[in-house]
């Protein structure tokens, strides 16, 4: 029997607030639904807890889920994250570095608050105060925390200023190398993509032809903080290698701008990751 195809559109970058988002994942799921998504995948930083409640809901809501997890990685102290589809949480190696980023996040976290409490009114609870259920602190709760102390305006403002890793207040976090995080991912059976690969500091050639070799499996080009000239670059790039290739939201419910749908999947790319993956099924309805 041929595999059921998946149905469109699809937005494969959406967060809960299961890491920092402002959504629970059933909530993510109904935003989804109502913009006129059909197909979506949960990559909430470094953690698959939300990925139960997601399932349930987008299957309930008629939708395909593709599980999966926007790895933090960086390479020369630059940021670099790698979303992951469809792996197996169990998979030792991956569980691992996306466990110790969690915990190092938390550490970082509270040491960058008592950092910030030397110059303002804020404290450690009223992070956590920010925070849904259990999930990791981490720089968007700051953010909120000083939101609600009348600090600063927006987290766009925040993260301008005191969470800026210029800012003096701020303190670095562990992260594995993109090398590490697109082996753990192909261990772990699931396919990973290089996210916003334009925006923020684009990867060295010759480091993306690393990841390539190392069986990275695409690149999200269609995301807001991509610039022109490296879209440009990045799609020969996937041509030449033939490279799944995304576009989707970045989803954070009411912490960004970012909106459900302002950039899709073609389903022909869905279909791609879908088979390429060894390491779990997506959630049909």
């Amino acid at each position: 029997m041929a595999p059921r195809r998946v149905a469109g559109p699809a937005d494969l970058h959406l967060h809960s607030a299961c890491s920092d988002g402002t959504e629970a994942p059933s909530q993510v799921m109904v935003a989804a639904h109502e913009a006129g998504m059909r197909t979506v995948a949960l990559t909430d930083h470094d953690t698959t807890i939300g990925w139960d409640e997601a399932s349930d809901a987008a299957a309930s809501l008629g939708m395909t889920l593709l599980p999966g997890a926007e790895v933090s990685a960086k390479h020369r102290g630059r940021s670099v994250h790698v979303l992951a589809y469809l792996f197996d949480p169990a998979a030792p190696a991956l569980a691992e570095m996306m466990q110790r980023v969690r915990e190092d996040r938390i550490g970082r976290a509270e040491h960058l608050v008592g950092n910030l409490a030397r110059d303002y009114d804020i404290a450690w609870e009223d992070v956590l105060a920010q925070r849904t259920g259990d999930a990791t602190v981490g720089r968007p709760h700051i953010a909120d925390a000083l939101i609600a102390k009348g600090i600063v305006l927006s987290r766009e403002e925040a993260f301008a200023d005191m969470l800026h890793p210029a800012s003096p207040y701020y303190v670095a976090h562990y992260a594995p190398s993109p090398l590490d995080a697109v082996r753990a991912i192909a261990a772990a059976g699931g396919v990973s993509v290089i996210a916003h690969p334009a925006g923020r500091g684009m990867l060295p050639l010759p480091v993306l032809e690393e990841l390539i070799a190392a069986g990275l499996g695409g690149l999200e080009i269609g995301h807001r903080e991509n610039d022109a000239a490296g879209v440009r670059t990045l799609r020969d790039v996937a041509a030449a290698h033939d490279l799944i290739v995304i576009g989707s939201s970045d989803y954070h419910g009411v912490g960004k701008p970012n909106r459900i749908g302002e950039n899709t999947t073609d389903i022909a790319m869905v279909e791609r990751i879908v088979a390429a993956a060894t390491g779990g099924e997506p959630v049909r309805p």
